[in-house]
């Protein structure tokens, strides 16, 4: 792997991201030539070497942590950002999954044409994707495994928090597995440079890195995305989130609370419940009840009048995570607008027992996961589509949008062939 030392590098970052992305481009068509066999498996070996190699992980995460608790960082970035050993073996667990997962086809005929021609959609291998993502270890497997399954190389970067850990994960686990699978294991690069000039220069590389996968704040990922348009790099951005639960009139009670609390589960994270809405006729012992299931975790509420933008994302608040904003709606309709126009439209629950009023409410709402007396936090790779994500996409534009997974990293491709030649 090209890598300099992490604590003082002496190239500069756009150095390094060029030599990352150069042995990946090398690496990359060994990769997409790989058969299924080969390429699930080297997921089983990073299943293997994760837990083989957890001591050594866990070492460097232990590390990583001190030196975020010692900087001052919140506690809700550091829950993010630790590993353990319940973690680590839910990561193998799910490498291992991933490893089941069929292939989609290769070719698929969409016309056997009147002059003769048949029309085939090719699904091709992208070549090198670039990756950028916050300080949470498990991420770097999560995208390198996407890659991998979908037979493209990778430059990876990850907040400087998380950087020990992930040169253990990259260098015991992601390298060696490759290897043991016969593979380049220069196919997964990590940039090893801790320097947020090597976000700008990964999505500065249009003939090497043509897609980044960009992750983190809102105002992070709007910025490189601006930058990746300047040099002609597509970008597939997880940005802003936060769940919003609404309370319908005719709510189960012990569901509404069930789900408010398990939506409540992790602060830090996207798809956790950030806005509470209560529809205005729900009686006053259930919404005095809900506001109780929140202080009792110890969570703030942000009541009305509001001093932000009901949307505004807790998780993201450093200082202020543990917070839900509480607001009432008019009705189903009402609440399907807040949640699609006043939030980024990420995830979105309705709780309640009246069919109508939950086809209401999932036809009026224009956001990426829409969920019936089910929890916003469902809204993730594993959880619903039963395999890792590189991000969620909220993109109002066509192409892959929600959890993105190893499906969704291929170009399309169309090949005319004569029917009669077949």
């Amino acid at each position: 792997m090209h890598r300099p030392t992490p604590e003082a590098p002496t190239e500069t970052a756009a150095d390094i991201v060029v030599g990352c992305g150069r042995s990946a481009a090398q690496a990359a068509p060994a990769l997409a030539a790989g058969s299924d066999a080969v390429i699930n498996t080297a997921l089983d070996a990073m299943a293997d070497r994760l837990t083989a190699a957890r001591a050594e992980v866990l070492a460097a995460n232990a590390d990583d942590v001190a030196a975020a608790e010692l900087a001052g960082i919140t506690a809700a970035l550091v829950d993010r950002l630790r590993l353990d050993e319940t973690r680590l073996v839910e990561m193998a667990d799910q490498l291992a999954l991933l490893a089941k997962v069929p292939f989609p086809a290769r070719d698929r005929t969409l016309e056997d044409r009147p002059d003769g021609l048949r029309l085939i959609e090719r699904r091709r291998p992208v070549g090198v994707i670039g990756a950028t993502f916050e300080a949470r270890p498990n991420v770097t497997v999560d995208v390198a495994s996407q890659l991998v399954k979908s037979r493209n190389a990778g430059v990876l970067r990850t907040g400087s928090a998380a950087l020990r850990s992930a040169l253990a994960l990259r260098d015991r686990v992601i390298a060696p597995a490759l290897a043991d699978a016969g593979l380049d294991p220069d196919a997964v690069q990590l940039v090893a440079d801790p320097r947020r000039d090597s976000a700008i220069a990964l999505v500065g590389q249009p003939d090497l890195i043509p897609l980044v996968i960009v992750r983190g704040s809102g105002e992070t990922t709007r910025t490189l995305a601006a930058e990746a348009a300047r040099h002609g790099v597509r970008v597939l951005a997880h940005a802003d989130g936060g769940g919003v639960l609404y309370v319908d009139t005719a709510a189960d009670p012990a569901l509404a609370t069930e789900l408010l609390v398990t939506g409540l589960d992790r602060l830090g994270v996207c798809n956790r419940v950030n806005l509470l809405l209560v529809a205005h006729d729900v009686s006053e012992a259930l919404y005095d009840e809900l506001l109780r299931a929140v202080e009792q975790r110890g969570i703030t509420i942000s009541l009305p009048p509001h001093d932000h933008p009901l949307g505004h994302e807790w998780a993201l608040d450093d200082g202020r995570e543990a917070t839900v904003t509480v607001s009432r709606a008019a009705g189903p309709a009402d609440a399907a607008r807040v949640a699609s126009h006043e939030t980024p439209g990420l995830a979105a629950t309705i709780v309640t027992a009246d069919a109508a009023a939950a086809t209401e409410f999932l036809d009026a709402y224009t956001g990426t996961g829409g969920f019936w007396n089910a929890s916003t936090r469902l809204l993730d790779g594993f959880k619903l589509r039963r395999v890792p994500e590189t991000g969620i996409n909220v993109d109002h534009v066509p192409g892959p949008r929600g959890p993105v997974t190893f499906e969704d990293l291929y170009l399309r491709q169309y090949v005319v062939v004569p029917v009669d030649k077949l």
